[in-house]
């Protein structure tokens, strides 16, 4: 998978800027303040929904414009059958897949298109287009609360698992319809059938859950080692939301029944969920350092990368924000390699050429953002 054009309106600093990125490694330098990470925030905010910075209606849309808009255009390998579907026929050349998406987006109201028709759901944009971000608020991921843990688990279910959001939607659906009971005192019959639904989604959602991290396990521990071997080994647990090994969820639910009422939100549940990250060598999360949390979060997302890329033969393409002041030159330069090695397309932003990319001594498509503006370095004017 690799985009091939970004197109970017009233966003930040941006009134109208596009790009056309390379399906290698892509640099976009620029000082700082000059807009160069919001290039990568357009193309996360495509793929998440979100920005990594911030809520769109807390400053994205750019000064006097009503929304910011996003296009994005980018090129995947069709996916090959599987045993017992019908095969094509032997030595046929299976052709990249053209695909298109574009998003706008008030701070209040969106709207968006995928493949030339409109989307009810902007899950569906974020289910299309694969991107993993390594940015400075990474180190959250190990470090913070549990809802970016949720969402990374959920990001990649969503992309390797078809069926995965429409189960995650009935779960929200039944969660939103039990948090109103609750909220509004009400007891017995209608709390009975949304306890019922919620359970009949939430267990199946767990259990993907659990077996997804399962699955970057080895993944994970492969890499930690490789980037941050003074951790020692490293070992991901699964943490539901309520006490699996000792009740079912339908059985949780009303025995938490009473509590949630005076709380007024049900307590129990998936949407509690969360994992964590256990080190030989380091008593726990909060022991870390700052370079240490950096350095295990990567681990997490070029895991979750290398795992999207095995099931679907393809790599996400790979956002890295300010790589020089995030990692030093040696593991700026591994992890660079690694991905050069993949054939991943990978966009990078620095305030100059980060030295670990330099010292790969191999082609980079370079960019430059000054004064709202971007220009294309390799291509003649």
């Amino acid at each position: 998978m690799h985009v091939t054009r970004l197109e970017i309106r009233n966003l930040r600093r941006f009134a109208d800027v596009s790009l056309a990125p390379a399906p290698g490694l892509n640099l976009i330098t620029g000082d700082n303040g000059a807009g160069k990470t919001s290039v990568l925030e357009a193309l996360h905010l495509m793929a998440y929904g979100r920005s990594f910075r911030a809520r769109v209606r807390d400053g994205l849309v750019r000064a006097g414009a009503e929304a910011l808009e996003v296009f994005v255009e980018w090129q995947e390998t069709p996916q090959p059958p599987r045993p017992g579907d019908a095969a094509t026929t032997d030595g046929a050349v299976q052709h990249a897949l053209v695909r298109k998406a574009g998003l706008r987006h008030s701070g209040r109201e969106w709207a968006g298109r995928l493949d030339g028709a409109p989307v009810a759901h902007l899950g569906e944009l974020c289910a299309a287009l694969a991107v993993v971000s390594f940015e400075p608020g990474s180190h959250a991921l190990i470090t913070g609360g549990g809802e970016s843990r949720r969402r990374y688990l959920d990001w990649g279910l969503f992309h390797v698992e078809p069926d995965f959001l429409p189960l995650w939607r009935r779960y929200a659906r039944a969660l939103k319809q039990r948090n109103a009971l609750l909220k509004a005192r009400s007891r017995d019959a209608q709390l009975d059938a949304w306890d019922h639904e919620l359970a009949q989604a939430g267990e199946p959602l767990s259990q993907r859950r659990q077996l997804y991290l399962e699955a970057l396990q080895p993944r994970f521990a492969a890499l930690a080692a490789e980037l941050a071997p003074m951790l020692g080994n490293t070992a991901l647990e699964y943490l539901p939301g309520w006490r699996r090994e000792e009740l079912p969820l339908a059985d949780a639910l009303l025995l938490a029944r009473d509590r949630d009422l005076q709380l007024g939100y049900t307590s129990v549940g998936p949407h509690r969920a969360d994992w964590k990250v256990e080190f030989s060598q380091v008593p726990g999360r909060d022991a870390l350092s700052r370079g240490q949390a950096k350095l295990a979060a990567l681990s997490a997302l070029l895991a979750q990368a290398e795992h999207h890329a095995a099931v679907r033969r393809q790599w996400p393409v790979i956002a890295l924000d300010d790589l020089a002041s995030e990692l030093d030159r040696h593991h700026q330069q591994r992890v660079l390699a690694r991905l050069l090695a993949s054939g991943a397309q990978a966009l990078i932003t620095g305030t100059e050429a980060p030295p670990g990319l330099l010292d790969l001594g191999v082609a980079i498509h370079r960019f430059h953002v000054e004064h709202a503006e971007l220009r294309d370095l390799n291509r003649a004017d």
